[in-house]
């Protein structure tokens, strides 16, 4: 995937397809490698996969938070020149989504949570003490999965490195910081956009009961649970994944 990104602007995404937009945003520790399950199958299937790489780590430290993130993704929609877009978001992705589809709903035809922070994460605030240990690193990155093997040894550098750069690191713990103190409790009632809300029965980042408070809050909402799968059903379990979300899709006719 990152060998066929293209740069317009100053955005850098993965775009594959025609059709209705599908916009994916990644998590904090997440990559667009992650939602390659998504990108492969939903092309074929009359829809744009669209992947953009969030400026986690470009922003000036004041603006590193969720909000920003959020009119960052609004800039980026209006670069494309679309109008309506069906947003999919897994962990602080998802909170981009939601925040996004508060402040910018008349650009959101649809919104996908899939192990989303807004409401609570347990890794939120890491502060990564032994960050220089690899054993901590990789036993740290297989608790965010039901299958510890889903933890390649790719996936665990990509981290360990990341932690390890302290310019990235300051800004992970700045974003961590910002998702804590942007709890979306009392704005969920009011996004009444079409949203699909798929969850691990195992996700121990942002537990199961976190799904069940998104769906009672979200007036629009559907929840799916996926079974034997934490933080990332997308990439455990990603013919599961796709068949909900073709379904969800199809259902709310986009």
């Amino acid at each position: 995937m990152q060998d066929s990104l293209k740069e317009s602007g100053h955005y850098t995404y993965f775009e594959r397809g025609a059709g209705t937009p599908l916009i994916i945003l990644h998590g904090l520790m997440g990559g667009l490698s992650n939602f390659d399950g998504v990108a492969n199958y939903f092309p074929s299937k009359g829809y744009r996969v669209i992947i953009p790489m969030l400026p986690l780590y470009d922003l000036p430290l004041l603006k590193t938070n969720v909000k920003q993130f959020a009119h960052y993704l609004r800039d980026f929609i209006t670069h494309l020149g679309e109008d309506q877009v069906v947003l999919i978001g897994n962990s602080l992705g998802g909170h981009i989504g939601l925040l996004h589809s508060k402040l910018f709903p008349e650009k959101v035809k649809g919104l996908i949570l899939t192990g989303s922070s807004g409401l609570y994460e347990n890794a939120m605030g890491e502060s990564y003490p032994k960050r220089e240990d690899y054993a901590y690193i990789k036993k740290k990155t297989e608790d965010v999965f039901y299958d510890p093997e889903i933890a390649t040894k790719e996936v665990v550098d990509d981290i360990f490195e990341t932690v390890n750069d302290r310019r990235k690191l300051i800004k992970i713990l700045t974003i961590a910081k910002s998702a804590i103190r942007h709890n979306m409790a009392k704005d969920l009632p009011n996004i009444k956009i079409p949203t699909g809300i798929i969850w691990g029965k195992q996700d121990a980042v942002t537990p199961p009961n976190v799904g069940v408070e998104f769906n009672k809050l979200l007036p629009n909402s559907t929840l799916y649970w996926i079974d034997k799968c934490g933080h990332a059903p997308m990439m455990e379990h990603p013919e599961k994944f796709n068949a909900i979300l073709s379904g969800w899709l199809e259902e709310n006719n986009m």
